[in-house]
């Protein structure tokens, strides 16, 4: 399951910088694009769900990775959404990297990650 919720997350990544680069384009099918973002975000929220469902002990840490995983899902929305309205999107992606940067770290930490650290 853990390989399913790696490839599941970058496909997420990488469907984001997409839809984002086509937001600032104008891009017509940008919104096709935003759907199959979502469709990848319920995947890998199912897929993390499952991980964290079959851990018999699960540590505060799994939580605190859990929670930024959401963090991480909203501020992409949230550059979506400011991208669309044409405003700023300094903040989301500050967001999105800080975020981002914490739940990769917490994943690759625990002992269901690879051993990086």
């Amino acid at each position: 399951m853990t390989h399913a919720h790696i490839t599941s997350w970058l496909i997420t990544i990488v469907l984001f910088l997409i839809a984002v680069s086509m937001a600032r384009r104008g891009a017509g099918k940008a919104k096709v694009v935003q759907m199959v973002l979502r469709l990848f975000y319920l995947i890998t929220l199912a897929t993390g769900l499952m991980l964290l469902h079959g851990i018999t002990t699960i540590s505060p840490l799994y939580w605190l990775k859990a929670l930024a995983g959401l963090w991480v899902i909203g501020a992409m929305e949230m550059v979506l959404a400011a991208e669309k309205k044409g405003k700023r999107t300094a903040a989301g992606w500050t967001q999105w990297i800080v975020a981002l940067v914490v739940t990769l770290f917490l994943g690759l930490m625990l002992p269901l990650g690879f051993d990086l650290f």
